[in-house]
């Protein structure tokens, strides 16, 4: 999973018709764990545009979309976003909310 700008984001939510975007801080030991997930996922899903960022780089982001904590998968649907997600379950789980 690449690194993401707010740019980067905002584009790619434009030109696909679903994309993911994690946003997360390097100090969350959650966030470690639902990164590990995102990378299987990111393996298991290779032409889903999904992309990543450390919220403490993108604060204003945080504030525009409402971001409540990390770490935060957004999931966007024609430029829309569909849902945020806080609660990592499982890869399984993941893996249905995106399917």
């Amino acid at each position: 999973m690449e690194m993401w700008s707010r740019s980067q984001w905002e584009n790619v939510t434009i030109k696909s018709p679903i994309s993911v975007f994690y946003l997360y801080t390097p100090m969350c030991g959650t966030c470690a764990v639902a990164s590990k997930m995102l990378e299987v996922i990111s393996v298991m899903k290779p032409d889903l545009p999904m992309g990543k960022a450390d919220l403490n780089y993108i604060q204003d982001f945080a504030v525009d979309y409402e971001i409540e904590s990390v770490p935060c998968l957004l999931i966007a649907k024609d430029g829309i976003i569909q849902r945020k997600i806080y609660a990592f379950q499982s890869v399984p789980d993941l893996l249905d909310i995106l399917s």
